[in-house]
């Protein structure tokens, strides 16, 4: 038998048998889901389909296409790079999807999959009229994905997409960019409300830090992968959840409504805010815990 020659990729048939190669070698190796996808045959698609240039809406029809040497070689090295190095594929692609929508990503933002996207997606209806909205704040944008899916929905609004981060903010600025949003989303270094002055919203919503220290360590590397700046928060992960609650009466018009994520954080919420009517909101895609206040419930 002649030995292949180091660094040669085994051919392929098509694309479905590269996928196939593929979806096992992630299997074998045991890692953590949870950033876009949720099982290794899907990972192994976003990067299959990313090394061959492939749009994900020509699958199954384009398993049936043949693979080139070159392009085996490029999809298979992600492979690699997403098990030696655990890394959430879509900082291996540099694209993740949020509510229908493209956004470039890097290792300076959160991987978009908040649920908080079915909500941009229905223009916060019910919770809003959403032809009344006027002004959103997106606390904490990261990539930008949730500022720019509430302005893409709803298009008589303007949108303030703040970060502490300057790398995150050039990630979000990019992204307004790409999605043609520049007169309708500005971008802004801001701590919470510090640096708004005395702007009122009809919409505050924020995936703020809410994963305590000692959760922190016991995170799956590709979580650790994320900026930790973007997860952890002092006091057992509430601090800035409570910076946000406690400045939202003075940031929200009468009718307007804060949507916070809180994640692993929620029974802390629970009980730290037990005086107030939290509503937890429920998504037909995914879960996770977001609570949703009316300014009129607030303090």
């Amino acid at each position: 038998m002649t030995a292949r020659p180091r660094g040669a990729a085994r051919s392929f048939a098509n694309v479905g048998e590269l996928l196939a190669s593929a979806t096992a070698r992630l299997a074998r190796a045991r890692l953590h889901y949870g950033h876009g996808t949720d099982n290794p045959r899907d990972d192994a698609a976003a990067l299959v389909f990313h090394a061959l240039g492939l749009a994900h809406e020509s699958a199954p029809a384009s398993y049936r296409s043949p693979v080139t040497g070159q392009g085996a070689r490029r999809a298979l090295a992600l492979v690699e790079r997403r098990v030696r190095e655990r890394l959430p594929s879509a900082y291996l692609t540099g694209i993740s999807w949020f509510a229908g929508h493209a956004f470039r990503v890097t290792p300076d933002v959160l991987v978009p999959r908040s649920p908080i996207a079915e909500l941009c997606s229905a223009g916060f209806a019910p919770w809003v009229e959403p032809g009344r909205v006027k002004r959103v704040l997106d606390i904490g944008t990261g990539s930008g994905c949730i500022a720019i899916a509430t302005a893409l929905a709803l298009p008589g609004a303007r949108v303030d997409a703040t970060d502490v981060s300057t790398a995150a903010l050039a990630v979000a600025r990019g992204n307004v960019r790409r999605h043609g949003l520049g007169g309708r989303v500005r971008v802004l270094c801001a701590d919470v409300y510090d640096g708004l002055g005395a702007r009122r919203y009809d919409i505050v919503v924020s995936n703020p830090p809410y994963v305590s220290a000692a959760e922190m360590r016991r995170l799956p590397r590709e979580h650790r992968a994320e900026p930790a700046t973007s997860l952890r928060a002092p006091r057992h992960g509430l601090a800035v959840i409570e910076r946000i609650v406690a400045g939202a009466k003075r940031h929200l018009t009468p009718k307007g409504i804060l949507v916070v994520e809180v994640g692993n954080a929620a029974p802390r919420v629970r009980r730290r805010f037990r005086d107030l009517p939290l509503t937890w909101l429920e998504f037909e895609h995914g879960h996770a815990e977001v609570f949703l206040l009316h300014a009129a419930e607030l303090p």
